[in-house]
C-alpha cells in the first residue's frame, strides 16, 4: 500500500479482483445478455436474408415501402440530423431500414414508460407551484431570464427559487468530502440517484454512513442506472442493500431483449438529505471521480450543493423517477421549505430533462445563454457531438463578438466520441470559437458560465445522448455569488489546457479525423 492509500499496480489483490470481474462477465448475466442480443440480431439478419431472393421480383414494392417510410421520417418532429440518418439507412436498405424504423417507433416498453412518466408529471404539478413573487423579483432584474424561467416551468414544471445558499465544488474530491459531512447530519431521509455506482473506496465510505443512519431510523433510498449491472455491480445488488435496510432500485435494468428503450438512461446525479441539503453535478459514485484511481489521467469534475428552498426541486426530480414503479407514491411529506430565511443572493432554478416529453429543455437553456450573452460564454464539456442548431448558436455568438471558449478533454474516455468532437473543430474555430483541451487528463464537468451573472452546473453534456435521449438534471444560477467561483475555476482550468487552432488541429490526427468524418452521419446514435 502506498503512502497515499492507493494500491500499487502489481498488487495481487488487484489482479485477483480483475480476474474475478472478468470471470463474472464471461459466466454471468452480462454474457447471457450479450449472447441473447447476438441471437436476436442473427435472427433478424436471417429473416432479411430469407427475403433477399424476392427483392428483384418485388423491387418496386420495396422502393414504395422505403419511400413511404422516408415520408414518415421527414414529417416526424425530430432533429434534421436524425431525419437524415434514418433517410440514408432506409434509402440504402429499404427493407432493413423500414423494419428497423417501425421496430423503433412501435416498441410498447417505450410507450408504457412515457405514459407512466406523463401521469406522474401531472400528479406532481400541485407540488411544484411557482412563487410568482420570485418571478416578479427576477423580472425586475432581467426580463429575458424571467422569460426563460417561465418557459422551464411551463414546459418542464420546474420552479425558480430564492432563499438558497449555493456552494460550488471544483473537483469530485471536494464534493465527496462535503457529502460525507452532510450525510452524517441526516435525521429524516436520504435520497440518492446516480447514473453510475461502483464498489470501491468512495462507495464504501458512503455505505458505512448509510448503514448507520438506517439503524438510527433514517429512511434511505438509493437508485442507480441499470447499465451498472453490466460491469460494475451484481444484478442482485438491490437485494443486498435491502437486506441492510436500504431501499434500492435499478432504473431500466438491461434484459436479454433487444430494445431502443435502453437508449434512455437515467444520467442524473442527485443527493438530497432531509429536504434541506441537495447536491448535483457531474460526479458519479466511483473512485475515478475523486481521483482515487486513474483511468484517463486527472479527472476534472464539478458539482454544486444547495441549502434552502431550491432543494425542493431536486427532491421532486428524485421522487418522480423513484415513483415510476410505485403503486401509491408519496410526495407531500418530503417537500418542505427552508426552516429559516437565507441571506443568499440570486435565483436558483433546478431542472430536469426527459426524452419522453418532446421538449429539449436542457438544450434550450444552453442556447438561451448563448443567444443572449453580451460578453462571454465559457463551457466545459466532456463530449461535443452537436446538431446544427447548437453549432449555429455557438458560431453566431462568436461572430457577434462574444468570447466563446470550450474546454474539452485531451485524454478521451471513448475514442470514437473524441473523433466526432474533433469533426466539429474546424467549423467552430473558423467562426471564432476558441477550443482548449485539458492536457492533464479527462474533463467530465458540464458547466456554462456567462457575463459574471449566469451559470449552469449539472449532468447535461453537449451531445445527442444528453440533449435528446437521457434523463438529465442541472441547476441554472442567476446572480448567485458562487458564480464568481465557477468562473475562477474555469480560468484556473484554462491554465492547464492547450489551445486548438486551425493550424495545429491537424497534427497527428489524420485517422482520428477520418474516423469522425465517417461516423458523423451516425452522430444521433452516439
Amino acid at each position: 500500500m502506498s503512502k497515499d492509500g492507493k494500491k500499487p499496480l502489481g498488487d495481487s489483490s488487484v489482479f485477483q479482483k480483475g480476474r474475478k470481474g472478468a470471470m463474472r462477465v464471461i459466466y454471468g448475466r452480462t454474457a447471457i445478455i450479450a449472447v441473447s442480443f447476438l441471437a436476436q440480431i442473427i435472427l433478424i439478419g436471417g429473416v432479411v436474408n430469407f427475403f433477399r431472393p424476392y427483392i428483384p421480383m418485388f423491387f418496386g414494392g420495396y422502393m414504395v415501402l422505403g419511400l413511404g417510410i422516408v415520408l414518415l421520417i421527414l414529417n416526424k418532429e425530430t432533429t434534421p440530423e436524425t431525419k437524415l440518418m434514418w433517410t440514408v439507412i432506409t434509402m440504402l436498405l429499404p427493407l432493413v431500414g423500414a423494419a428497423l424504423y417501425v421496430y423503433v417507433e412501435t416498441q410498447p416498453g417505450y410507450r408504457l414508460l412515457a405514459k407512466r412518466l406523463n401521469d406522474i408529471y401531472k400528479q406532481t404539478e400541485a407540488f411544484v407551484q411557482q412563487d410568482e413573487a420570485v418571478l416578479d423579483a427576477l423580472e425586475q432584474k432581467d426580463i429575458g431570464t424571467a422569460q426563460l424561467a417561465r418557459y422551464v416551468h411551463k414546459n418542464g414544471n420546474f420552479a425558480t427559487y430564492q432563499n438558497t445558499e449555493v456552494t460550488f465544488f471544483p473537483l469530485g474530491e471536494d464534493k465527496f468530502a462535503a457529502m460525507l459531512t452532510e450525510l452524517e447530519r441526516a435525521e429524516q431521509f436520504i435520497f440518492m440517484e446516480y447514473f453510475i455506482l461502483k464498489e470501491g473506496y468512495m462507495w464504501e465510505k458512503i455505505l458505512e454512513i448509510l448503514e448507520r443512519k438506517v439503524q438510527a431510523g433514517v429512511e434511505v433510498r438509493v437508485m442507480y442506472d441499470g447499465t451498472c449491472a453490466m460491469f460494475d455491480l451484481p444484478f442482485r445488488y438491490p437485494e443486498l442493500l435491502k437486506a441492510k435496510g436500504i431501499q434500492c432500485k435499478m432504473f431500466a435494468p438491461i434484459r436479454p431483449i433487444l430494445s431502443t428503450h435502453y437508449n434512455n438512461r437515467d444520467h442524473r446525479k442527485i443527493l438530497v438529505i432531509d429536504g434541506k441539503v441537495g447536491f448535483t453535478g457531474g460526479v458519479n459514485i466511483g473512485d475515478e471521480y475523486i481521483n482515487r484511481v486513474e483511468k484517463h489521467g486527472h479527472w476534472k469534475d464539478t458539482a454544486v450543493m444547495f441549502k434552502g428552498d431550491a432543494v425542493q426541486g431536486l427532491t421532486m426530480m428524485f421522487l418522480q423517477m423513484w415513483n415510476v414503479t410505485e403503486k401509491e407514491p408519496e410526495y407531500g411529506k418530503y417537500l418542505q421549505k427552508a426552516e429559516k430565511a437565507s441571506q443568499a443572493k440570486g435565483f436558483v432554478l433546478p431542472y430536469g430533462d426527459s426524452p419522453f416529453d418532446d421538449e429539449p429543455v436542457g438544450e434550450t437553456v444552453y442556447m438561451d445563454i448563448l443567444n443572449r450573452a453580451k460578453k462571454y460564454v465559457h463551457i466545459m464539456t466532456p463530449y461535443l457531438i452537436i446538431d446544427q442548431s447548437m453549432i449555429t448558436a455557438l458560431t453566431f455568438a462568436a461572430k457577434r463578438g462574444v468570447d466563446v471558449k470550450l474546454i474539452l478533454p485531451h485524454i478521451p474516455d471513448k475514442k470514437f466520441v473524441f473523433a466526432l468532437a474533433k469533426s466539429h473543430y474546424k467549423e467552430l474555430l473558423k467562426a471564432g470559437v476558441r477550443i482548449y483541451e485539458y492536457t492533464p487528463g479527462f474533463v467530465h464537468a458540464k458547466i456554462f458560465t456567462s457575463d459574471d451573472e449566469k451559470a449552469v452546473v449539472g449532468t447535461i453534456n453537449l451531445d445527442y445522448r444528453s440533449l435528446y435521449l437521457h434523463f438529465e438534471c442541472a441547476a441554472f444560477l442567476y446572480q448567485v455569488e458562487e458564480i464568481a467561483e465557477i468562473e475562477k475555476d474555469f480560468q484556473r482550468t484554462l491554465e492547464k489546457c492547450q489551445e486548438v487552432t486551425l493550424e495545429n488541429r491537424k497534427k497527428g490526427t489524420f485517422f482520428l479525423r477520418l474516423e469522425g468524418w465517417l461516423l458523423k452521419w451516425l452522430a444521433p446514435l452516439m
